[in-house]
């Protein structure tokens, strides 16, 4: 106990630029746990783009086939997506090398959030007081398990219906669905990655609540504009325009505003239970 109380009060008595070092090293580490990782990612080529990247544009994808048996359960046929098959191109000298560099960091990045939320927490709780870092048990855990989810769902879900739409759209039949390889690369790494960042939202609002910035009476009292906000953010982070897109994103992230309203009662319930065991202690 002295050892820890020694080293919290030397972490507290540090200065601006004796942080910024320690912050610096959290940050190394996290950088090589990405590259590590992305590197693993790289000598697996094969596996990484004929099965990750490219298997939502395969008819035999996991997704369309849950939709199938789910088709033939209900008897209704139309929920069996059927995805035309299409080639995709690489248009430059160095597509496909560049291709091969940016889904290896983006692979090494999901796999690492855990251990950079980690570092990010041990670079944060020395600042924090007991009963701060206490309630803020497990926060690495579930922001590391939302962006998980989130990501999940954007490869899983949102990713295969909507290159299953994109692609069999058709203005005309003189136009051939030919996207390049950059063009897909950033589609699917777009949906994951802005996803798993769109699933955080009850983290953000968990830690609003505590510091007191909103309320669940105020969130309950803002949900016909939390549905125009959703709309909104959903057409961000969508790589596409259409509409059929933008609502499977649409829907996941309304289901988590009512989460956070759910999460920041329960912040404001027990804010009030160490309010009165304050005043009766």
């Amino acid at each position: 106990m002295a050892i820890f109380r020694k080293k919290y009060n030397d972490e507290n008595n540090m200065g601006f630029f004796d942080h910024i070092d320690a912050l610096r090293g959290h940050l190394f580490r996290s950088v090589i746990a990405i590259v590590v990782i992305a590197c693993y990612v790289f000598w697996n080529k094969k596996f990484v783009f004929d099965t990750i990247l490219f298997g939502p544009k395969k008819q035999d994808f996991i997704t369309y086939k849950w939709m199938c048996k789910l088709g033939e359960v209900l008897h209704m046929p139309d929920l069996c997506v059927q995805v035309p098959n299409f080639k995709v191109i690489s248009t430059t000298l160095a597509g496909q090398f560049m291709a091969h560099i940016t889904i290896s960091f983006v692979i090494g990045l999901i796999v690492a959030i855990p251990y950079v939320l980690w570092e990010l927490w041990r670079f944060i709780s020395p600042a924090l007081h007991e009963k701060e870092r206490k309630a803020a048990t497990g926060v690495v855990a579930y922001a590391s398990l939302l962006f998980i989810v989130g990501a999940a769902f954007g490869y899983y879900f949102i990713t295969p219906f909507s290159i299953a739409f994109l692609v069999s759209y058709n203005v005309s039949s003189e136009v051939l669905a030919m996207p390049t390889l950059d063009e897909y690369v950033d589609f699917v790494t777009s949906m994951v990655l802005m996803t798993g960042v769109a699933f955080e939202l009850p983290m953000l609002l968990y830690f609003l609540g505590r510091i007191g910035i909103v309320s669940s009476a105020m969130l309950r009292k803002f949900r016909r504009y939390a549905v125009v906000a959703v709309l909104l953010v959903a057409a961000i982070i969508t790589p596409s325009v259409d509409m059929f897109s933008q609502t499977l994103v649409s829907i996941p992230l309304y289901a988590l505003y009512e989460l956070s309203i759910f999460v920041v009662a329960r912040v404001e319930k027990r804010k009030k239970k160490e309010e009165a065991e304050f005043y009766n202690s």
